[in-house]
C-alpha cells in the first residue's frame, strides 16, 4: 500500500489544473471534500455522484481555503477530474457523446443530466477508504495547494451539518415569500450548489415529516437499505414556484405522485382526494379511483400541512376535472 500511496501523492502535487495566474483550486477543493466524505463515512463507494453530502464539503471548504477571486463552481472540477489519472466519467445512456464537449458541462444542471457518476481507481478508493492513507492525501492537498491556509484549516463535519440544519429549517419553518426571494437571488449569483443541496433536502425531508408513509394509500415500506418508496411531491412545480418548503410539499408513491402530477387526482380544500373524470382504468387493485374522497393522512404537526392555496392553484391550473 506504501507504494501506491507515494503514486497518488506524486498524482495529487501534480493535478493537471491551470498554474498561469495562480493555481485554480477547484481540483483539491473537491478532492480533499471526496476524502472528506469516505472520512465521515457518508460515501463507501468508488462511484462518486453528485451527493448533497459532497457538494456541502465543497461549499463550506472553499469557503475555508478559497482566497482568490475564482468562483465556487463545483462542475468544474467534477467533470474536468477525467483528465486525469483515477477519474472516469460514466454517461447515463443516450448521453455518452454528449459529455466530451465540455461546452456543454459547464451547468450544474446538464452534468446531473448527462454524467451518472464518476469511477475512481481501485487503489485509489481503497486508500481513501483507509484512515490513515485518507489524512495523508488530504494533507498533501492542503500542503501543495493550500499552504497559506494549512495552519488554520481545521476539518469538521458540524460545517457541513450547519450548512444542512440551517436549510432545512428553511425547509419546515419559512414563509414560501421569503423562501423564493433566497432562490431568487441563488438564480442570480448563479449559486446552483446551493439551490441543488436545497432540493435534496426537500426530497428527504417531505418524506421524514409524513413519516416515510403515502398521504393517499398509506404504503409503507421499510427498507435495509437507502431505498426510498415515498417521493417528495411539489404541489406548484419548483420551476413556477420556487418553493421548497413544506407547505409546498406532500409525499406521495411513486405512481399517485405520477397521477398528481398529470392532473389525474387533486385534493380540495379539506384535504380530500379528488379523482378526474377524464380517464378510464380497468377494474385493479391498484386502481386510482378507490381513492376518491379519501381524507388525507397529514403530519402531526398542522404548521407542516399542505398550504390551501398551493392545492387550489393545482386545481386550477394542472387538475383534469
Amino acid at each position: 500500500m506504501e507504494k501506491t500511496l507515494q503514486k497518488y501523492l506524486l498524482y495529487f502535487k501534480k493535478l493537471i489544473i491551470d498554474r498561469a495566474h495562480g493555481i485554480v483550486p477547484h481540483k483539491p477543493v473537491l478532492l480533499i471534500s471526496l476524502l472528506q466524505t469516505f472520512q465521515t463515512c457518508v460515501n463507501d463507494s468508488k462511484r462518486i455522484r453528485t451527493t448533497p453530502e459532497l457538494v456541502a464539503f465543497f461549499k463550506t471548504n472553499w469557503a475555508l481555503l478559497v482566497t482568490t477571486n475564482h468562483h465556487c463552481r463545483f462542475t468544474l472540477p467534477f467533470y474536468h477530474l477525467k483528465s486525469d489519472k483515477f477519474w472516469k466519467l460514466v454517461p447515463k445512456v443516450g448521453f455518452e457523446k454528449i459529455i466530451h464537449f465540455s461546452a456543454s458541462m459547464r451547468s450544474f444542471a446538464n452534468l446531473n443530466v448527462a454524467v451518472d457518476y464518476a469511477v475512481l481507481n481501485e487503489d485509489l478508493f481503497l486508500l481513501m477508504k483507509d484512515p490513515k492513507s485518507n489524512i495523508i492525501l488530504q494533507q498533501v492537498l492542503l500542503d501543495e495547494y493550500f499552504s497559506a491556509k494549512r495552519s488554520y484549516f481545521s476539518f469538521s463535519s458540524e460545517k457541513q451539518q450547519q450548512l444542512f440544519d440551517d436549510i432545512e429549517n428553511k425547509i419546515l419553518n419559512e414563509s414560501s415569500e421569503k423562501y423564493r426571494l433566497e432562490i431568487q437571488a441563488l438564480i442570480q449569483q448563479q449559486n446552483d450548489e446551493e439551490i441543488f443541496i436545497r432540493g435534496n433536502l426537500f426530497k428527504r425531508e417531505v418524506p421524514k415529516i409524513y413519516d416515510h408513509t403515502c398521504a393517499i394509500s398509506g404504503m409503507r415500506i421499510d427498507a435495509t437499505i437507502s431505498i426510498s418508496m415515498i417521493d417528495a411531491c411539489h404541489i406548484v412545480p419548483f420551476s413556477k414556484s420556487f418553493d421548497d418548503t413544506i407547505k409546498n410539499g406532500i409525499a406521495l408513491c411513486p405512481n399517485l405522485h405520477r397521477a398528481f402530477d398529470r392532473g389525474l387526482i387533486a385534493f380540495d380544500e379539506n384535504y380530500r382526494v379528488l379523482v378526474s373524470k377524464h380517464f378510464q382504468e380497468q377494474n385493479s387493485n391498484y386502481g386510482i379511483k378507490a381513492f376518491e374522497e379519501r381524507e388525507l393522512s397529514l403530519p402531526l404537526n398542522e404548521s407542516y400541512w399542505p398550504m390551501k392555496s398551493n392545492l387550489s392553484w393545482h386545481r386550477e391550473n394542472v387538475f383534469q376535472e
